[in-house]
C-alpha cells in the first residue's frame, strides 16, 4: 500500500472521525489491514505513512562478517605486495589458504560494497584474439627484455625466458644493457635449468635475429639454437601481442618491483629483488590463465617436456588430460580404444586433476598442487585399476 493511502486512512481515523470498520469500507481495504496500520501508527507515529521494506530480518546465506574482514585483509594485503588483488585471485587464497570456498561472483560483490573496485572500461572480448598456447613445457620459450630505472635514477634491462606452455619464469636477470652475447649466455643457463626447448618465440631485435639486418647472418643465440636443433620463431613486426605472455609477465614483473619499499640502487639490488619475484611467481603466486590457477612451477614439473625435432621418439605415444575424479574417488581414461577406471580414493574426490600419459605408464596429479595421487602401469586387461595391486586370477 502505498504511502498517500496509509497517510489518508489514519487521516480519516484520527482527523475526520471515521471508525476503523467504516475506513476499510470507504476506502475497499481489509478491516485487519486498517487494524495493524493504526496499532503501528500508534507505536510508530508518523513512521506509519512510509512502506516497511521487504527486506528480510535475517540473511542466513549471507557471507559471515569475519568471511567479509578476510576479504578485505586480502586485498589490501595483496596490493600492498604489488601483486593481482582480483577476485579470482583472492578466490585462490581463500581456497588453498583459508579453506573457504566463494564464489568470484560473491567476492567481486563483497569489495565492490566496500568500494575497493575501480570501474574500467570494456575491453576487447577474448573471442576477438587468436591465442597460441604450447601444449607441453619447453615445447616454446617466449623471450623478451625490458627497461626499469633504479633509485638513483640508473636505466638497466631485464631480460626474461618465459615457458609458454606452464608460464613458469626460467631465467629473469637484470643487466646495464642487453646484448647478444648476454641473450645467448643467459639462454644457456635456461636450458640447464629446465632442458633444451623445442622452439623459441621473439620480437625481431637484433640481441635475437639479425635476419632483418643490413648485412644478414648468424648471431650468438642463432648459433646456438642451430647447434641444439631448436626451432627459432620470431614475431611479425609491430605486432608484440604474438609474444603477449612474456609481456604481460614484464607487467606484472615491474608493477611488484615499484610496489616494493626499498628501490634497488644498484643492478645487483635489482637482481635480488628479481629472484626474490621469480620464487613468489613460480611457486606461490595463482595463476590465472592455467588451469585451477595453479602456480607455474606445479605444472611445469608435473608435466613431461618437449624436445627439439631431432630428440624425439615417434615410437611412444604421449598425451596429457585435464579431468575431474568423481564422487566415488575414480577417474577414467581410454586405452587402445578401452575405457578404464583408475582408483584414487573418496577422499580427493571433485578433485581437477591432470593425467600424464606415456604408453600404458599413468601418473596423475592435483592440478592445483602437484601433488602425485596416482602412479601406475595400467592393466589393459582390467576395466577398474585398484589403488592396490590384486593378486592374478588363479587358473581354472
Amino acid at each position: 500500500m502505498g504511502v498517500s493511502k496509509a497517510k489518508l486512512v489514519i487521516t480519516a481515523i484520527t482527523v475526520q472521525g471515521l471508525t476503523q470498520t467504516e475506513a476499510a469500507r470507504t476506502y475497499g481495504l481489509s478491516q485487519a489491514w486498517v487494524s495493524r496500520l493504526m496499532a503501528r501508527y500508534r507505536l510508530e507515529g508518523e513512521a506509519a505513512f512510509e512502506p516497511r521494506s521487504r527486506r528480510p530480518r535475517t540473511s542466513p546465506n549471507a557471507t559471515p562478517t569475519a568471511t567479509v574482514a578476510l576479504i578485505v585483509k586480502l586485498r589490501h594485503e595483496l596490493m600492498a605486495a604489488g601483486l593481482d588483488a582480483g577476485a579470482d585471485t583472492i578466490a585462490w587464497h581463500l581456497e588453498h589458504h583459508h579453506q573457504i570456498p566463494l564464489p568470484r561472483a560473491t567476492i567481486h560483490r563483497i569489495l565492490t560494497r566496500q568500494g575497493l573496485v575501480t570501474p574500467e572500461p570494456k575491453k576487447k572480448p577474448k573471442s576477438a584474439l587468436h591465442r597460441f598456447e604450447a601444449s607441453m613445457p619447453n615445447e616454446t620459450w617466449q623471450s623478451d627484455f625490458t627497461h626499469y630505472r633504479l633509485a638513483d635514477g640508473t636505466d638497466t634491462e631485464i631480460l626474461t625466458w618465459l615457458d609458454d606452455c606452464t608460464r613458469y619464469a626460467i631465467n629473469v636477470t637484470a643487466h646495464q644493457a642487453v646484448t647478444a652475447i648476454i641473450v645467448r649466455d643467459t639462454f644457456r643457463e635456461a636450458v640447464r635449468t629446465a632442458g633444451i626447448p623445442a622452439s623459441t618465440l621473439t620480437d625481431n631485435g637484433m640481441v635475437f635475429t639479425t635476419r632483418f639486418a643490413s648485412r644478414p647472418g648468424r648471431n650468438a643465440l642463432e648459433n646456438e639454437l642451430r647447434r641444439l636443433h631448436v626451432i627459432q620463431k620470431n614475431g611479425r613486426a609491430n605486432h608484440p601481442t604474438t609474444q603477449g605472455k612474456v609481456e604481460r609477465f614484464q607487467q606484472t614483473l615491474k608493477k611488484w618491483l615499484r610496489a616494493q619499499p626499498r628501490q634497488p640502487a644498484t643492478i645487483a639490488q635489482l637482481q635480488t629483488l628479481l629472484d626474490d619475484f621469480v620464487d613468489e611467481y613460480n611457486h606461490r603466486r595463482p595463476h590465472r590463465s592455467l588451469p585451477h590457477r595453479a602456480p607455474p612451477a606445479t605444472l611445469f614439473t608435473a608435466m613431461p617436456k618437449a624436445l627439439p625435432a631431432n630428440s624425439r621418439d615417434a615410437q611412444t605415444h604421449a598425451r596429457i588430460r585435464h579431468d575431474r575424479i568423481d564422487t566415488s574417488g575414480v577417474v577414467t581414461l581410454r586405452v587402445h580404444g578401452r575405457l578404464h577406471h583408475i582408483g584414487i580414493g573418496r577422499t580427493h574426490a571433485r578433485t581437477h586433476v591432470i593425467l600424464l600419459v606415456h604408453d600404458l605408464h599413468v601418473r596423475i596429479v592435483n592440478a592445483a598442487t602437484g601433488e602425485l595421487l596416482r602412479d601406475l602401469e595400467i592393466d589393459p586387461e582390467r576395466d577398474y585399476q585398484p589403488q592396490k595391486p590384486q593378486a592374478p586370477n588363479p587358473p581354472p
